[in-house]
């Protein structure tokens, strides 16, 4: 490459060169740039700057393990419950085993007898297990049954409109007007009662209502989303919209409602079997177990305590695991994490 200069009264003219400069340094080659990333890495990662993408329920589930009074309750309701689904093996005595010789103990901690024992020396420790067995068969039945129909007619409604959301909606409103105890004392007297998957079934006929109505409202903001319209641009189906666009961005709600509705289903299960239309012997029941106890409740404290106890317990701590488990699914919330 030849040098173009000129000189004028003896002084040197700028040397202006054509091509690459020597003294410049050479272009990084392709495998350089990817070593110096490698490098760029391994040093982010040795000082602990890596930064890690969270999901929505990467954030919820923070939020929710930061809920102490939740996060107790939890483990609370988790010891209850398994108690109950293995009431062979934590009672010490078979549900319907007399003992005569102990009737009307009451609670000691130096015996076998921890809740005391009932007229006919039943031990009341094993009669409470086997009863929280048979409320949390029945509550799950129900929460899952109510939260089906909750869910399908609550989509339908909100996604479809028009006459269809009318026709839901109208019949929701007709069984929200129903009286509640009323119709399942009715309807226990003559579908049959003393079959818990039957108490279950009656339940949840009754309960799904309020999901409906929660998850229509849902529905009716999301299906004017950008993304449903994409959906339906690009030749979704109706029933994959619903189901896989938009019910995810709905399970929050539903989460919650959900957990609600196994409480209150306990404590109703309860009352009908407290007022002889429940789960009928030989089923074990809690509320059962209040009705036989209430006659000689001033002599006997425990018959009734207990089982009360247990009840209180267990809506107590499903309540607060459902506050816990709103502010945790709540968007609003995610700047506190």
């Amino acid at each position: 490459m030849s040098d173009v200069g000129e000189r004028r009264s003896g002084t040197a003219a700028p040397v202006i060169t054509v091509g690459p400069d020597p003294a410049a340094p050479a272009p990084a080659s392709p495998s350089s740039d990817f070593a110096v990333r490698a490098d760029e890495l391994a040093l982010v990662h040795e000082h602990g700057l890596e930064i890690k993408s969270r999901s929505q329920w990467g954030y919820a589930r923070r939020r929710f393990f930061r809920h102490r009074l939740a996060m107790a309750s939890l483990v609370v309701l988790v010891i209850i419950l398994l108690a109950g689904a293995f009431a062979g093996v934590v009672a010490p005595y078979p549900f319907a085993a007399q003992d005569f010789a102990h009737s009307g103990q009451a609670p000691t901690l130096a015996g076998h007898h921890y809740f005391g024992t009932d007229v006919l020396g039943r031990d009341y420790f094993s009669r409470v297990v086997y009863g929280i067995r048979t409320s949390e068969k029945v509550a799950f039945l129900v929460a899952f049954v109510s939260t089906f129909i909750g869910t399908f007619v609550g989509a339908l409604a909100g996604y479809y409109g028009g006459w269809v959301d009318n026709l839901l909606m109208r019949f929701t409103d007709l069984i929200l007007t129903l009286p509640g105890l009323p119709i399942l004392l009715t309807a226990a007297a003559f579908l049959g009662s003393g079959d818990l998957y039957r108490i279950g079934l009656i339940l949840a006929l009754l309960f799904w209502t309020a999901l409906a109505r929660i998850v229509r409202g849902s529905f009716l903001s999301l299906r004017e989303k950008e993304y449903v319209e994409a959906a339906k641009a690009a030749g979704a189906g109706d029933a994959r919209i619903m189901f896989r666009h938009m019910l995810p961005n709905v399970v929050g709600p539903i989460i919650v409602n959900a957990t609600l509705i196994v409480g209150v289903a306990i404590l109703t299960e309860a009352a009908l079997s407290f007022l002889g239309f429940g789960i009928q012997p030989p089923n074990p029941s809690l509320g059962k177990l209040i009705a036989d106890g209430q006659d000689v409740s001033q002599s006997m404290w425990w018959l009734v305590t207990f089982p009360g106890l247990a009840i209180v317990l267990i809506v107590l701590c499903i309540n607060f695991i459902g506050d816990g488990l709103r502010d945790a699914l709540d968007p609003t919330q995610r700047q506190r994490a």
